[in-house]
């Protein structure tokens, strides 16, 4: 056994030591003296799996052993503890300057202790599947709001908004109350404004009903 593989090894038993010790209880840190398989664990910091100095290798630990092509590092694979407990694994390989795998520091996260916690966000972000007229948003609505939204669904019919024709007027009001922008104070008075016609006319189209007749002119009735 080389001073360097030694050497190796001792610096890697502070580096298991510190991590296991800032996830105390959520992971356990293992080094693996992967000169001695039989009694590979030199130290473990965590304790999860029950696992003690002394312990013989895994089988990866075995696999690194024999395959000195066996990768550097396995990310974050599947695994379990003894007792069926859930865990995600990150192994990785130690080569000395021969480039001899001597060790390896395996990491074990409880991920079981996760599960509780997803099961309780997810039951708090559910939302129920039911119908809720009108939609509804959590921002106010602005007048600018409504004269920007009311200007785009004109200029993508090539139009200004006062030029819109009842059909698409009454398209627009039905889509500017289902996003919310008439449920703000004054709204009405000012998509009127802004598309020139009167406020009963937007009122006609909120309840479906066609724009009223204009006013005859002064003196324009029948004789």
């Amino acid at each position: 056994m080389s001073d360097e593989d030694e050497l190796l090894l001792r610096e890697s038993e502070k580096i298991v030591v510190a991590l296991g010790r800032m996830f105390p209880g959520l992971c356990e840190v293992v080094l693996h003296d992967l000169r001695d398989p039989e009694h590979a664990v030199r130290a473990v910091e965590g304790g999860l799996s029950g696992r003690r100095v002394g312990d013989p290798a895994t089988e990866l630990g075995l696999a690194r052993i024999q395959d000195p092509g066996y990768p550097d590092v396995l990310q974050n694979y599947p695994n379990r503890f003894p007792d069926g407990r859930a865990a995600k694994s990150t192994s990785i390989g130690i080569r000395n300057g021969e480039g001899r795998y001597v060790g390896a520091i395996c990491l074990n996260l409880d991920v079981s202790r996760f599960a509780a916690v997803v099961s309780s966000l997810g039951d708090l972000i559910r939302t129920d599947d039911q119908d809720v007229p009108p939609a509804e948003t959590l921002t106010a609505r602005s007048a600018g709001e409504l004269r920007a939204v009311t200007e785009e669904f004109a200029a993508a019919r090539g139009l200004t908004p006062a030029a819109l024709g009842p059909a698409a007027r009454k398209e627009l009001v039905r889509s500017l109350r289902a996003r919310g922008f008439l449920q703000v104070k004054h709204s009405v008075q000012n998509l009127a404004l802004i598309l020139g016609v009167s406020r009963a006319t937007v009122y006609n189209y909120l309840r479906g009903q066609p724009e009223p007749e204009p006013a005859p002119a002064e003196g324009g009735g029948q004789r």
